[in-house]
């Protein structure tokens, strides 16, 4: 397993998220995945002048990113084979750093939801993938990263494009989404999953927002920048202009301001191993 690594300054400092990553996750990337981490020159240089990562874990410079080192992570994404293919990005992402606004980051994420490959941008988010790709594996549960789910509320979010296999989803994987605390979204998403939720003998299964065009995102935000929404699965639809589109980006930079960061995930694929991870944890 191949994966794209980098971090913003604020992550790469003593004790910050990186760290906080491979303590947690070392040895599992290292002797359960067998990961080779392909590292922007930045985040590699600050790795190894700390001296303070797992000694097993294959790892490999890439150049920085004003020299490319971004735009080859976004050919590695694109790439189904080879020797520079990857298999998912983690970005930690500090919301107040502009480079997460420059195009080679922008088009980082949307290739990884173009080619079904994850992103992950918050330390919570890179602890919890680490459990969902063990669980992959068959390998038992190593933390609680996929548990509590009685005590937490999520956000269900789909593009038009996508609104239909969002509940399809959902319905698939019912039993799970109803042992959350509470269920949010936005109006026609959420007025589509209660009539899903109506089938199931339940009403008034999610709380609805106003549609994500009049509102709905940032009222989602709030939910989650007062720590009343703990993660978000967003079907998004990379292939179509947005009117919206700086309220989608509120929605991920909110996810990135809380502590830890809120998991995000991005596209069906990467859902439906979260959702067999979470039924193996259980």
């Amino acid at each position: 397993m191949r994966i794209g690594l980098a971090a913003s300054r604020l992550h790469r400092a003593p004790g910050a998220a990186l760290w906080q990553w491979f303590a947690s996750c070392g040895a599992a990337l290292a002797d359960d995945l067998g990961v080779e981490l392909c590292v922007v020159g930045q985040t590699y240089d600050d790795m190894f002048a700390a001296g303070d990562f797992p000694p097993r874990l294959r790892v490999r410079r890439l150049p920085p990113r004003r020299e490319g080192g971004l735009i080859r992570l976004v050919a590695g994404v694109v790439d189904e084979s080879g020797p520079e293919a990857l298999d998912a990005v983690v970005y930690l992402l500090d919301p107040e750093d502009p480079t997460s606004q420059f195009p080679e980051a922008l088009a980082l994420k949307r290739e990884c939801v173009i080619h079904r490959k994850p992103f992950v941008a918050t330390l919570r988010h890179a602890i919890e993938w680490v459990e969902i790709e063990r669980a992959a594996r068959g390998l038992a549960p190593r933390s609680a990263a996929l548990a509590a789910l009685e005590q937490q509320t999520i956000a269900l979010v789909a593009h038009d494009a996508l609104k239909v296999s969002l509940v399809q989803f959902v319905d698939a994987h019912f039993a799970l989404f109803d042992r959350f605390a509470r269920r949010i979204a936005t109006g026609t998403t959420g007025g589509l999953l209660n009539e899903l939720a109506a089938r199931h003998g339940k009403s008034g299964w999610v709380h609805r927002y106003r549609s994500g065009p009049d509102g709905g995102d940032a009222q989602i935000v709030r939910d989650i920048l007062d720590g009343r929404c703990d993660r978000v699965i967003f079907f998004e639809d990379p292939h179509v202009a947005r009117e919206h589109e700086a309220d989608i980006q509120l929605l991920e930079r909110s996810a990135r301001m809380r502590p830890g960061g809120v998991p995000c995930i991005n596209e069906a694929r990467t859902a439906q191993l979260w959702a067999e991870a979470v039924m193996v944890a259980r």
